[in-house]
């Protein structure tokens, strides 16, 4: 497994190459759910590109040294979103999909909660390991090395606000 490092040029670069591909693809969503904490930034701006309201599930999976210890997935046990609730065609949006199982749990969440009045949920991410289970509806990259992506955001993980100083 290599390391794969992504500046933040690189990184909005994905965002936008995502979004055309969503835009070609010509379906129609009403709403888009982004996974937190990596899918924060990506679902952010398509949210702005295709005038969509945004709506936030928290999610947590990874922690240890450096973040890159794969746990048990944790899920919020409520969705942030500035509509009366989410429903109809729904754009579900993370950064990555790594061992598939976040995006699986997920599917399976929102199938479990009727009263959102989902009726369809495509996913999209920059990236799409080789070693995961599940494949997403729209991705930018197909990595068959599955390497550990270096995002622009992870320095933060390591700093202190007195480190900024």
């Amino acid at each position: 497994m290599s390391d794969l490092y992504v500046s933040w040029a690189e990184y909005h670069s994905q965002i936008e190459k995502l979004a055309i591909q969503i835009d070609q693809s010509q379906w129609e969503f009403d709403q888009i759910l982004c996974l937190a904490r990596g899918g924060l930034r990506v679902g952010d701006v398509l949210s702005r590109l295709f005038d969509k309201p945004l709506a936030i599930l928290s999610t947590s999976s990874y922690g240890g040294k450096d973040f890159q210890e794969r746990g048990n997935l944790k899920i919020a046990s409520n969705i942030t979103m500035t509509t009366d609730t989410l429903g109809g065609r729904i754009l579900l949006v993370d950064d990555l999909v790594d061992s598939g199982v976040t995006l699986m749990n997920i599917l399976e969440w929102l199938k479990q909660h009727s009263e959102f009045q989902v009726s369809e949920v495509r996913s999209a991410v920059l990236w799409f390991k080789a070693c995961s289970v599940a494949k997403p509806d729209y991705y930018v990259d197909f990595l068959d090395d599955n390497p550990w992506i270096h995002q622009p955001f992870e320095k933060y993980e390591k700093l202190k606000p007195q480190n900024l100083l």
